[in-house]
């Protein structure tokens, strides 16, 4: 559905996009992860046609679309992390409005406005202000107005910010239920564990370079990633850490409070065994020793490290 090839942008000096490459299967919720000034929002404005690249090409659906803007704006829809709302209007009366800049009026208007305010559940908001509405139902009016032209593939950038613990959970019921209707949704958001378990894929951006992309699984496999080990004990965290360290599978043993250590290690089940065995030798009262599940959280953090390591060896 969508395919980026080199994509890149400079603002002067300032390189917000370096050789941008990205494909995107139809149907798919796509999780875009990257830092702040990453350049998550530059792509998608890009791919929207809100920027010019300085190069690159963006196909959605087999159309190359950057030059011929009238069939881009039919394809995408776009909802900005900074949204407005027009004042002295309800809900139907600004989901009219956007109806007919897409050139949807009278009957056709009523019932395609009618039905996407019930499809972000806010049919019985009909008639409220829009300003009265709160956040989390702004949001959801907001994705019905990037609905209304019927686009095929979505970008939602922060959709998620500053939402309630309610208010994410029925947004991500909605883009759930959007891409079982066909539509590829591709989501930007800082909150990582949500991202995890609606998309279907991530990609990870940092400083401009897309440096990961595919399902979490893929990407722990690509990068040799395992999941961190929990390890309680009864006392003696040091002499647990220490004989660890020394272990070669092992990456790095943080000591937590209460007894709790984290292990990250590149090892196996045969390995995480032996590991074990090397504590119950040494006498370290071992309470618990888990592999805990794999997260984006870590697969994130654990990206950036190797990232900042490979910088850290060129300025070397």
């Amino acid at each position: 559905m969508l395919t980026i090839t080199n994509l890149n942008k400079t603002y002067g000096n300032f390189r917000a996009l370096n050789n941008v490459n990205l494909h995107i299967d139809k149907g798919e919720l796509f999780g875009f992860v990257g830092a702040n000034g990453a350049g998550k929002t530059t792509t998608m404005k890009i791919c929207v046609g809100l920027l010019n690249p300085d190069s690159g090409e963006v196909v959605i659906d087999g159309q190359e679309v950057l030059k011929n803007n009238r069939e881009l704006k039919s394809k995408v829809g776009y909802m900005p992390d900074f949204f407005g709302v027009y004042e002295n209007l309800t809900a139907m009366e600004y989901m009219r409005f956007f109806a007919s800049a897409a050139g949807i009026y009278g009957h056709d208007a009523e019932m395609l406005c009618g039905e996407l305010l019930e499809l972000v559940d806010l049919s019985h908001k009909h008639d409220a202000d829009v300003n009265g509405l709160s956040r989390g139902m702004k949001q959801r009016l907001c994705l019905a107005r990037a609905l209304v032209h019927n686009p095929e593939l979505l970008f939602l950038d922060e959709p998620a910010s500053g939402l309630d613990p309610k208010a994410r959970f029925e947004l991500k019921e909605i883009l759930k239920n959007l891409c079982s209707m066909g539509k590829t949704i591709v989501i930007s958001s800082h909150i990582l564990p949500e991202l995890a378990e609606m998309c279907t894929s991530v990609g990870i951006i940092n400083h401009g370079e897309m440096k990961m992309q595919g399902s979490i699984d893929e990407i722990q496999k690509k990068m040799s990633i395992s999941a961190p080990i929990a390890l309680s004990v009864a006392g003696r965290e040091e002499d647990a850490a220490r004989i660890l360290r020394e272990l070669p599978i092992t990456q790095s043993v943080e000591i937590l409070s209460g007894g709790k250590l984290q292990i990250n290690s590149m090892g196996g089940e045969q390995d995480d065994i032996h590991m074990l065995k090397q504590l119950v030798l040494a006498d370290i009262p071992v309470l618990s020793f888990t592999r805990q599940e794999s997260s984006l959280e870590n697969i994130f953090l654990q990206v950036m490290g190797e990232e900042e390591k490979v910088k850290e060896g060129e300025q070397i």
